[in-house]
């Protein structure tokens, strides 16, 4: 499955998936989330279970705010609608899937 990207009119779609949920915000001049973009592309293709998700805090203020996002990379897991993992900072792909996997 490829990644979605995401913005305050899909949001309600996606929140409601049966699916574990990541969300990662980022930006497109952001170093850190320029290591974790390809990492994220990586579990989307190799992990059809979760929904892996983008979306460009630049673009989509409030859902950054929605969330308390103040730094970036920030990866947030739903399920059912409710956050379940979140973290700032780039982060390796072991530990990005064992917050899907809480």
């Amino acid at each position: 499955m490829s990644v979605l990207h995401v913005n305050k009119n899909n949001f309600e779609a996606l929140k409601a998936s049966d699916k574990p949920v990541l969300l990662d915000f980022y930006a497109d001049w952001c170093g850190p989330c320029r290591m974790v973009g390809p990492i994220v592309e990586e579990i989307a293709n190799e992990y059809p279970q979760y929904v892996i998700a983008k979306i460009n805090v630049d673009d989509e203020p409030e859902l950054a705010e929605a969330f308390g996002v103040f730094s970036i990379p920030t990866l947030v897991v739903l399920k059912k609608g409710s956050i379940v993992a979140q973290s700032a900072g780039a982060r390796p792909k072991a530990q990005i899937l064992a917050m899907l996997e809480q």
